[in-house]
């Protein structure tokens, strides 16, 4: 069902400060996070090797956490060091450690094989740690797969209709714009859309006032598992930004990654940033609001989507012209997770 051999954000850093130990379900594992007094990001089973009691309800102890169900004690590595009233700690008296790195404000998690987890391999975001650009990061929770919510993501005419009054702007968006140029990649896709002398989304007209026609381009760039970077301009109509001319443009950077929490649910991290007036902490809290919103609306169709599906599933569904990005994404997922299994690929999405 899910990718393992890759890394996941399991958490934004200020989700650990003040000694919290964070017990979050990663990929239908239960995992215990935590930033120990040195400042070392920590992820463990969350179950105590002895009883199997939460070590999310245990006690911080330097780097170290103790279950306070018996007592044991864990270093980092997942070793039990400790086990009050014995001298005597069996070898294999320990819970499983993830690897687990901080960059950029995330946390990321590798829930396969330790040995292949390369660092290398973590996706950046330079915006997230760029001064010129200010954002607001957040978490949503899904009561739905993961891939579900990509596929909403692989193709922007759904703003029109889920997002008219927040996102979108306005139903002409799926109509009137079309995708300049999709790329079909080994890991994943690049898609391009233009929008050319259109009325500016409400969550745009909200921080910029001024002229509402604008040409408006997004950027939308998905890699496996499940990672979406956006680049989203919005320019006065007719200066000519599609020539290059971004004279009084205004932009947006977008990232959003979805980590399974089971089979039919997700957590979903994401920061909407921009590169104005960042003095100003009221555009970011604004822009912040309206991401809400917007996600609110994809919320309440996938979620709904995701009961439908459950309800039958027998159910095929049936592919448009517009599936093209989403269909290629689900393919070299696919293929990826047949690989690690030592399975066939198959072609099938």
């Amino acid at each position: 069902m899910f990718l393992q051999n890759c890394w996941y954000v399991a958490a934004w850093d200020h989700e650990l400060i003040d000694g919290k130990l964070l017990a979050r379900t990663i990929l239908d594992k239960p995992v215990l996070l935590y930033k120990g007094e040195s400042g070392r990001v920590v992820a463990l089973d969350n179950r105590c090797c002895h009883r199997g009691a939460k070590l999310s309800n245990g006690r911080m102890e330097g780097d170290d956490v103790r279950c306070m169900y018996h007592g044991l004690k864990f270093d980092p590595s997942g070793r039990c060091i400790q086990i009050p009233g014995q001298d005597n700690i069996p070898p294999k008296m320990g819970v499983r450690s993830y690897p687990v790195l901080e960059r950029q404000h995330l946390v990321w998690i590798w829930m396969g094989e330790a040995a292949k987890a390369d660092p290398s391999k973590i996706l950046g975001f330079d915006y997230l740690s760029d001064p010129a650009w200010r954002g607001k990061p957040d978490y949503m929770h899904y009561q739905a797969n993961y891939l579900l919510i990509v596929d909403n993501l692989s193709d922007f005419s759904h703003l029109a209709f889920v997002h008219t009054k927040t996102l979108g702007g306005s139903e002409e968006y799926a109509y009137k714009s079309k995708p300049t140029a999709i790329e079909r990649l080994e890991d994943g896709f690049r898609v391009e859309r233009w929008h050319m002398d259109a009325e500016a989304p409400p969550f745009h007209r909200k921080v910029v006032k001024g002229k509402n026609r604008v040409d408006r381009r997004n950027i939308a760039r998905m890699h496996v598992p499940g990672i979406f970077f956006m680049e989203t301009l919005f320019s006065p109509a007719g200066n000519g930004a599609q020539n290059g001319n971004l004279a009084g443009a205004k932009q947006y950077r977008n990232c959003q990654f979805f980590t399974p929490e089971t089979e039919r649910s997700t957590h979903f991290f994401w920061d909407y940033l921009h590169d104005y007036e960042l003095q100003d902490p009221t555009i970011a809290q604004s822009l912040n609001r309206s991401m809400i919103e917007g996600f609110l609306e994809d919320k309440f169709i996938i979620e709904g989507q995701q009961e439908m599906l459950d309800a039958d599933p027998q159910f095929k569904m049936n592919a448009i012209v517009a599936d093209a990005p989403l269909a290629h994404f689900r393919r070299t997922l696919g293929k990826l997770i047949d690989a690690e299994r030592g399975q066939p690929q198959q072609a099938a999405a």
